[in-house]
This record gives C-alpha cells, structure tokens and sequence, in this order.
C-alpha cells in the first residue's frame, strides 16, 4: 500500500459501498512538473463534455493553460497561498458557464458547470491525475485577462496533473497534504424537510 493510499484509508471510511474512484479523489497541492499527455488531457475534458445539464444547455466552457507561456497568464491572479503551490501544475482550468439564454436567465448553469467539473475530477482519477478546485483567486482579474464575456460567469480554477510528493511543499501546506475526511450521511440527509434526520 502506497503512503497516498494509506493516508486515504485512515481517513475515509465508507458506511456504504460505492465505487472507490469516489474515495481515491481528493485535492492534492503537490503537483509533479510532468506534462499530461494531450489523449489523458482530452479525456478527462471528454467526460465532463457528456455531464448532464437542464435543457442540455451545456453552459460550461474550460479555458486550458498547458504551456508556460499560457499558464503565466493564470498564474498573477491567483492569490499568494496558491500561487505559491501553483507555479509547478502543468495545466490549469478555469471553469466558466453562461448565465443566461435567449430566453433569459439560466438558473442551473452553476449547478450544472459543478456536474461537468465532477465528471473532469472523477475522469482524472481513473487516467492517475489528480485535480485541485479553487476559488482562491481575483474573478475580475482573471475575466480582464483572459477576455472573459460579460454573461459568462466564472466558477473555479482546476490544478490537473500528477501527484507529487508532500515533501515538495513548504511545511505548513505539507502538514495539510493529505485526503480530508467527510461528515456522516445523516448530517447531509434529511427527511422530507429539513433538519429530519433521514434514520
């Protein structure tokens, strides 16, 4: 068993069974200065292609950074803490979804924008990437920079390459380096209205 492994059986235990692609995704800021390859790089793209949104809107859209030239774009408006763990990630995303139609509004294009980015992270884990989501950055900055529309709205910027060692961090981030555990189902779940406990 791999110390990754390890650290993820010590801290996520399932009470049900369910697919363990579910519990080897996590978010990782040790990242290996290794290219991903453009097929793995696609794939993971593919999958979150085919997620599901209302009216089959697609309201994603993925602006990819994979050559230094294109990530030192990204890089100036990360705030410092992410900055600092980011400069090494070989491809960078940032997730946007168009807020409105022909018709007006479009309720669902966060929710839906956070199916795609599901159906990325869990595709990354079966190609042996890893994925880190953040917000930790300056929305305006990063629509001036990379000429984002108006009706676009900006969700969150995805870390996408191979797991490094924790080692590779600054001490107080690599203390953090490890898979975070989750609340119990029935702290989630309730039933028929809120605040009933499900069981």
């Amino acid at each position: 068993m791999t110390t990754a492994q390890e650290a993820i059986a010590q801290t996520r235990q399932t009470d049900y069974d369910i697919d363990p692609i579910n519990i080897n995704r996590w978010s990782p800021r040790s990242f290996l200065e290794k290219e991903v390859p453009e097929e793995a790089l696609f794939s993971v793209l593919e999958a979150a292609r085919f997620a599901p949104s209302a009216f089959n809107f697609q309201p994603w859209r993925f602006i990819v950074a994979r050559t230094r030239e294109e990530r030192e774009k990204f890089l100036p408006f990360l705030i410092d803490f992410n900055r600092a763990w980011c400069e090494k990630v070989p491809v960078l995303i940032l997730i946007v979804s168009q807020s409105s139609s022909e018709n007006g509004p479009f309720p669902s294009h966060a929710f839906d924008a956070g199916a795609a980015w599901g159906a990325l992270a869990h595709e990354a884990v079966r190609k042996g990437l890893m994925t880190h989501a953040m917000t930790g950055f300056d929305f305006d900055k990063a629509r001036q920079a990379l000429n984002i529309p108006e009706e676009f709205a900006i969700q969150a910027l995805i870390a996408l390459g191979y797991q490094g060692d924790k080692e590779a961090l600054p001490p107080a981030m690599a203390e953090r380096e490890k898979p975070s555990p989750r609340r119990p189902l029935e702290e989630s779940v309730f039933k028929g209205v809120f605040g009933q406990p499900i069981k």
